[in-house]
């Protein structure tokens, strides 16, 4: 008879443990489900302040690139601009047939450098008159021409893309008063009158 209570007292200390341990395991389930949910939330958070945190860098380094470029744009701009006088003494020892030997190496190794750094010379002569590039130093009238051309180019310009570092110095024939057939002699008239 010891026998038996003793074998039902474990049975009973088992579901007993039985009870605890699933009740245990049910608050552990409900705190770890509590746990898991705000780590999942603050794994949420982090993740999105990373995010943020690399477009801000992204957008930095986007930034840095682009004033670095203009920085250097700003710098050749510069240089090429103090080296246009010489390119005018170049052109002018050109002219008068003084570019030998040695200095015409020196001349041409110049001008390549410059026209890799983007110095575009331009005008040219019979080209239409365009006073955003172009800069009149004399005018005339020619019955040779039917709109505002450069005749003559005094002194080239340059310019570095679209920016314009010396405008070109022109002599302007535009057309004889007398010789124009469109509709618009009155308002040549009136700036002739103007003009006097």
């Amino acid at each position: 008879m010891t026998e038996k209570p003793q074998g039902e007292q474990p049975g009973d200390d088992s579901a007993a443990e039985e009870a605890v341990l699933k009740a245990a395991e049910e608050a552990v389930a409900g705190a770890g489900a509590d746990e898991l949910a705000a780590a999942k939330r603050e794994a949420g958070e982090r993740t999105a302040d990373l995010q943020r945190l690399q477009a801000e860098y992204q957008n930095y380094r986007k930034r840095v690139e682009r004033d670095r470029s203009t920085v250097r744009e700003i710098a050749v701009s510069n240089i090429l601009e103090s080296l246009v006088p010489v390119l005018d003494d170049i052109g002018r020892a050109r002219e008068h047939g003084e570019v030998t030997g040695g200095f015409k190496s020196v001349a041409e190794s110049l001008e390549m450098v410059v026209a890799k750094l983007g110095l575009q010379q331009f005008g040219k002569e019979g080209e239409p008159f365009d006073p955003t590039i172009h800069e009149a130093l004399m005018h005339s009238y020619s019955s040779d021409v039917t709109e505002d051309t450069c005749v003559q180019i005094l002194q080239p310009g340059y310019r570095i893309g679209e920016r314009i570092i010396r405008p070109a110095m022109v002599a302007v024939a535009e057309p004889q008063p007398g010789t124009q057939t469109t509709g618009e002699p009155d308002g040549d008239k009136a700036d002739g009158s103007s003009d006097s």
